[in-house]
């Protein structure tokens, strides 16, 4: 019958006509007894040679056919049957007749609508074509509106065709998207066979992506496109173990769905195949929402986090179960980490941070998701609060102005922590009052630690800035006193190290907050405004209590807490550089910054130095052993020593984003790193 339909389509002398045997086809039935005998499965293996049939056919005729009732009402029975049984005997039939079907919604969008509903876009009909059927918007009832009986061939000719669909009826069988092609792609999408998954992720990402915009309301409303690919988002994130450890499942970073499976060289885990599982069908919900029509991308991401965010993450994220709270914080940072589009990206922060951005009291309560999570950063387990820092250094990295605006910038402007109506400090010492903080005693003095007795004069400022990097960084440099340094001994643990990887971060951050319009100068301050309250905000202040305790702290955590501060410092934002790298800043009474928790940290360092023997001697022999020249052995006050060690290191890599993005006037966003050892 195909050969006999594609010989006479050839030798039709006008485009577009029907010839009598296509006419028969249509007239009698012969697709729809077809279908009925493969749903039957009669003979056996009938239903691979019908599905097989009807993809040739739609493939290879040109005349369009899935205008027609007698065409369209079989194709509906057959979608009614593909991926609606896990591991079919003819899911590569059934891929191929949805991967045909696609390809013509492809070449005429409006026959999306047609699909979907059952309805007949409308169009007009040529005159010199009588035989196309016009294209009313109507849907398909074979009962209730059975076909007209055709025309007499002698009278008509070459119109003797099926009857034209009737205008405004109803699909008999069930709901709109009921056994769709929708349905049946999502269904083949879970197939065993990666080809025939591949193939249906394929042909639905081409259904999402069509641009006409009534066939993508059409997929909204009228099937159930987005509810049925969340629906088994939140399966497979439902067939993750509670019990996973984030370390395992950072391994697992850069699943592609088009490769869903885990890479077979990485160390295997319980629970690995569902977890890659389900990151590989997140980052094909991410791809979806990247190339598919606005309509659609909104709606599937407004579907995700609510059925995923909203229902599933976060009362595991609440839940008092410890395990619980890790396991998912950490899912979600690997969600964020693979997470692209701008419709779900506006979701995710907006169920992360919530619409809120004033600043914050201290006195607040937890109200907001943000709230409980910056809670979880300073959590008594120090597996939460690595997992949540983590979390939070993802999301720092995310291109949303509302993140470091709730977050950082809200409580930053008008910079209340600036004292008003006082002349400016001539060094940061001054600043600081050193000799009045409790933390340096008589015996820390003595110690070496000592300010200079004439106080340098304030800095200076040439028009490149770069006097005042110089004093900047230097303040950041000579802040860890001599005898607490061990870098000098090692090699490749200089300064101009970090300087090389803050210029490419600083770099990627400028470009990826240049569309904000952020500032290039501070806000003048008004002398005669009065001072108000500072308060840092939740997460600053949690930042700095957490540093203000590296000494005590695992080496695992102090490098998260570091590398968040890392992040927030190379904002080039104004008020952010003022606030967490200017150690001359005249600070408002009671307030503090990054810099003068730093300097209250060494003058805790230099009492506990005076109680630990050896004291250099095992400071040196802890580096190496981080740096895994030495074997790892335990140690006395192994704790201090490793902090000891990562604020030494942190002070120079603040002096290294200090000195690629500054002058506090506007950041220099093309500046050059400086040739090694050069300051």
């Amino acid at each position: 019958m195909l050969d006999i339909l594609v010989y006479e389509e050839r030798q039709q002398a006008a485009a577009g006509e029907a010839g009598p045997c296509l006419e028969y086809l249509l007239q009698h039935k012969i697709l729809e007894t077809l279908c009925t005998l493969g749903k039957a499965e009669y003979p056996p293996g009938m239903r691979q040679q019908v599905l097989q049939f009807f993809s040739r056919v739609l493939a290879q005729v040109q005349h369009p056919l899935l205008h027609y009732l007698s065409v369209h009402r079989p194709v509906q029975k057959l979608l009614q049957l593909g991926g609606t049984v896990p591991g079919s005997l003819t899911e590569k039939e059934e891929a191929q007749f949805t991967t045909v079907l696609c390809s013509k919604i492809q070449q005429d969008p409006d026959l999306l609508t047609y699909i979907l509903e059952g309805k007949i876009v409308s169009r007009k009909k040529a005159s010199r074509e009588p035989s196309a059927l016009p294209r009313e918007a109507a849907s398909v009832k074979d009962k209730e509106h059975p076909h007209s009986k055709a025309p007499d061939r002698a009278s008509c000719g070459t119109r003797a065709l099926t009857t034209q669909l009737p205008a405004e009826t109803q699909e008999p069988d069930g709901g709109p998207g009921e056994g769709s092609l929708i349905t049946s792609l999502i269904g083949l999408c879970k197939s065993k066979k990666s080809r025939v998954a591949l193939k249906a992720q394929e042909n639905l990402l081409l259904l999402v992506s069509v641009a006409s915009p009534a066939a993508a309301t059409c997929l909204v409303q009228s099937s159930p496109c987005c509810p049925a690919i969340v629906e088994h988002l939140c399966r497979l994130y439902r067939s993750v173990p509670t019990f996973l450890d984030p370390a395992d499942i950072a391994t697992l970073e850069g699943i592609s769905w088009r490769l869903p499976s885990a890479p077979s060289d990485e160390a295997s885990f319980p629970g690995k195949e569902a977890l890659a599982a389900f990151l590989g069908w997140f980052d094909y919900c991410d791809h979806l929402v990247t190339e598919a029509h606005p309509v659609v991308a909104d709606a599937l991401a407004k579907a995700v986090a609510e059925k995923l965010f909203m229902e599933i993450l976060q009362p595991q994220l609440l839940h008092v179960s410890e395990q619980s709270v890790l396991t998912s914080t950490a899912l979600l940072t690997a969600i964020l980490r693979q997470l692209r589009p701008a419709a779900l990206l506006r979701e995710a922060v907006a169920f992360l941070l919530g619409p809120d951005q004033q600043a914050a009291a201290p006195e607040d309560s937890p109200r907001t998701l943000c709230s409980h999570l910056i809670g979880h950063c300073d959590h008594l387990s120090d597996e939460i609060s690595v997992a949540t820092l983590r979390l939070f250094e993802e999301l720092l990295q995310k291109p949303h102005e509302q993140i470091i605006r709730s977050l950082i910038l809200c409580n930053l402007e008008g910079r209340p922590y600036v004292a008003r109506g006082s002349p400016e400090p001539e060094s940061y010492e001054d600043t600081l009052d050193l000799e009045e903080d409790p933390y340096f005693t008589d015996g820390f003095l003595d110690s070496g630690f000592q300010p200079s007795t004439k106080p340098p004069p304030a800095p200076a400022t040439n028009s490149d800035g770069r006097t005042a990097v110089t004093e900047i960084v230097n303040s950041f440099l000579c802040l860890v006193p001599e005898e607490a340094k061990t870098s000098a001994f090692l090699e490749e643990t200089g300064y101009d190290t970090y300087v090389h990887d803050a210029y490419g971060l600083f770099q990627e951050c400028s470009s990826r907050v240049a569309p904000w319009g952020w500032p290039q100068s501070l806000t003048p301050l008004d002398p005669h405004e009065p001072e108000r309250p500072f308060f840092e905000g939740h997460f600053l202040q949690m930042l700095f209590d957490r540093m203000s305790r590296i000494l005590e702290q695992p080496y695992s955590l102090n490098l998260q807490v570091t590398s968040v501060l890392s992040r927030l410092a190379l904002f080039p934002h104004p008020h952010i550089h003022e606030y967490l790298l200017d150690p001359y800043i005249n600070l408002a009474p009671g307030c503090r910054s990054l810099f003068s928790v730093l300097v209250r940290v060494i003058g805790d360092l230099m009492q506990r130095i005076q109680r630990v023997p050896q004291f250099p001697g095992k400071l040196l022999l802890v580096r190496k052993q981080l740096m895994g020249q030495v074997p790892g052995e335990q140690l006395d006050h192994q704790t201090l020593l490793q902090g000891v060690v990562v604020l030494e290191e942190f002070c120079k890599e603040l002096a290294a984003i200090a000195f690629v993005k500054f002058p506090p006037h506007g950041p220099h966003v093309h500046l050059s790193p400086p040739s090694e050892g050069h300051v």
